[in-house]
């Protein structure tokens, strides 16, 4: 972890007073001190700010109920970010593990901790995202079969890993990918001529969302731990 960061995360400075901290040479990693912002650290070093130890807050985990016309983002855009719906402290240290599209709604995560959401994300965990998806046309007989093989994305030269399909009506179904390819969910409905006209994530890993639109909780330890154990 950068020097700054473990400051920034085990006290309530600013960012520029983090930054004038170090720069001043208030700030001293087993004994010596460090004037880069940038130095790797760890929490097992003992790191101190004019003689007083410091210590990490622990890293935070955040399911959240996306709502329709916001977007995973930190800042405002053409739509509001989802981080209005936060009401705690140092939310500019959050990002988002695997966003949605700003018209796609349901389970996002939310946390501090780079290390786990990139283990979550990276292609090599393949962890299971479910979506509820609602089309403009009927199901053609044969696509769940297809996705099972794997489909060839426009401008994708593999095909998809197999994905499973459930059909709830003739127009809805439930998709689970172990993906996260750029728009994948509608890309591979327009490989089979439908269109999505809504998408709604239900289900990542183990959990199922369990919070309404706007709302949301931290995950339980348990729950961070079965993210863990699928990389």
């Amino acid at each position: 972890m950068r020097l700054d960061k473990f400051v920034s995360k085990s006290t309530e400075l600013t960012k520029s007073e983090v930054f004038q901290c170090i720069k001043v040479g208030e700030i001293s990693v087993n004994d010596q001190i460090i004037t880069n912002e940038a130095a790797q650290v760890h929490e097992n070093n003992t790191i101190t700010l004019n003689g007083v130890t410091l210590k990490t807050r622990q890293f935070r985990y955040i399911l959240m109920h996306k709502p329709a016309n916001t977007i995973c983002s930190n800042i405002d855009e053409i739509y509001p970010s989802v981080f209005n719906y936060l009401d705690i402290e140092k939310i500019s240290e959050l990002h988002i593990a695997g966003r949605l599209d700003a018209d796609t709604t349901g389970m996002i995560l939310i946390t501090d901790n780079g290390r786990w959401s990139f283990s979550l994300t990276a292609p090599s965990s393949q962890c299971p995202k479910t979506y509820r998806v609602k089309l403009s046309k009927e199901l053609k007989t044969g696509v769940a079969a297809t996705f099972e093989k794997g489909v060839k994305l426009q401008g994708e030269q593999k095909l998809t890993l197999p994905a499973t399909l459930q059909q709830i009506t003739s127009t809805e179904a439930l998709l689970t990918i172990t993906e996260g390819k750029f728009h994948q969910v509608k890309r591979m409905f327009a490989s089979v001529g439908n269109r999505v006209v809504s998408l709604h994530r239900e289900k990542i890993g183990d959990i199922s969302l369990d919070v309404g639109v706007g709302q949301w909780r931290y995950l339980t330890d348990a729950e961070v731990q079965s993210f863990a154990t699928e990389t």
